[in-house]
């Protein structure tokens, strides 16, 4: 079976289909989650971005403000290239490193590897099947500013980082809709699974 490389874009509903694979018993490996590992107190990567970004993005307790950090690299895309350099990485060879262990105990195993940047980081190439969760950018707008409390502004800066959704849908070798209900949504997962599993 292959290893689904799970996609989209800000608010386009990627974390409801990771959901519901879980729910229908496949493995997700998460990089968001893995992300907030790599990065805890002391660890390699987080004294790499304290040196680069300076104790300012500490909260009191020494772990790192990840809203004050998000806020100061989606200002400056340089700087964001030094913190991506940083945790990206580290995120794939965890992440592989889980798969790898997955499908050594049973190789026909159906693994989701979910990445929100899999085509900016270029590792598309990587997993059998890329899967781009879908909903246009005016929704996106909608849910990050309702989601985040973010004004209109900043919720468009927040889309500007990545690559469009539109571009991101036309690169992918499969397209979940997610405009409609939450029910549609489920259905199209299980329309994917069934065709991969025939």
């Amino acid at each position: 079976m292959p290893v689904i490389g799970l996609t989209g874009g800000i608010a386009t509903g990627k974390s409801l289909v990771s959901d519901y694979l879980k729910q229908r018993g496949i493995p997700v490996i998460d990089a968001d989650e893995l992300a907030r590992e790599v990065v805890r107190k002391n660890r390699p990567a987080y004294r790499e971005i304290v040196a680069a970004f300076g104790p300012a993005i500490l909260k009191k307790n020494g772990t790192l403000d990840r809203a004050r950090l998000a806020n100061m690299v989606f200002d400056a895309p340089e700087q964001r290239k030094v913190l991506e350099s940083i945790v990206h990485p580290r995120v794939y060879e965890a992440g592989w490193k889980k798969i790898r262990s997955l499908l050594a105990k049973d190789p026909h195993a159906l693994v989701v590897f979910s990445v929100p940047l899999l085509f900016e980081t270029g590792h598309e190439g990587a997993v059998d099947l890329t899967v781009v969760v879908y909903a246009d950018e005016g929704a996106q707008v909608e849910r990050l500013m309702a989601r985040n409390g973010l004004c209109e502004a900043e919720a468009r800066k927040r889309l500007a980082a990545q690559i469009s959704i539109e571009q991101k849908r036309k690169a992918a070798d499969w397209v979940i809709d997610n405009r409609g209900k939450r029910s549609e949504t489920y259905r199209q997962v299980d329309e994917m699974l069934s065709r991969l599993c025939a």
